[in-house]
């Protein structure tokens, strides 16, 4: 098949747009501290196959959000962190089921390294019992990283976190939050800044970020 029309075939099938390439970025672990590597060397859960999709990528990223904001597209179960020259780090995620899913524009209000699980009264009635507190570890449901959600002072309840159950990253299984693979959100928590915008997009809406970069890391 000639080249234009494979590339008409692929536009037909993509909504995104574009005849275009996806590079996957290698996986690294340099943002990771020793004790991150000591902890996850023996998680309690077997290792996930996540598609290559939902793997971390540089795509180019025509939207309007500054670079350091973060973007979620609930539908498309990708998280976008923004970056300078028409370029983002797209990572798969796990969003919440919809009746419980968070849309709209917080702020990162605190960031915190294993942190510990203090479940909801709705997440006790529904999924307990649990502890009143999980201490964090590889066990714990928000993984190796969590980034708060704020609206203006207050809490939203709302997280970006890691995960002890990677095989559901890029479906709607959560209580609401977002969740990552454990090195992928220690890698956006290296970037990420207190204070950053997050904007979650409501299911219906397309982020319409094209992929076709290099992982530059």
């Amino acid at each position: 098949m000639p080249r234009s029309l494979l590339c008409l075939f692929v536009v037909a099938l993509l909504p995104l747009g574009g005849c275009m390439q996806t590079t996957l970025s290698p996986s690294t672990d340099a943002s990771m501290t020793a004790r991150d590597r000591q902890l996850l060397a023996h998680t309690p859960y077997a290792k996930a196959n996540v598609p290559e999709q939902y793997l971390r990528h540089v795509v180019d990223y025509h939207r309007k959000e500054q670079p350091g904001t973060i973007l979620v597209d609930t539908d498309a179960r990708y998280l976008y962190f923004v970056l300078p020259e028409g370029k983002a780090i797209r990572y798969g995620v796990a969003v919440g089921e919809e009746a419980m899913a968070f849309s709209g524009v917080a702020r990162v209000g605190r960031l915190a390294e294993w942190p510990d699980w203090i479940p909801t009264a709705d997440i006790q009635a529904r999924l307990g019992p649990y502890p009143a507190r999980v201490p964090g570890g590889p066990a714990n449901p928000l993984g190796a990283r969590g980034i708060y959600l704020y609206a203006g002072n207050k809490d939203t309840l709302y997280r970006i976190h890691g995960t002890n159950q990677p095989e559901y990253i890029g479906q709607a299984i959560s209580s609401g939050c977002i969740r990552m693979r454990n090195e992928d959100v220690i890698d956006l928590y290296d970037r990420v800044k207190l204070g950053s915008t997050v904007v979650v997009l409501p299911p219906g809406q397309n982020a319409q970020a094209v992929t076709g970069a290099f992982w530059r890391g």
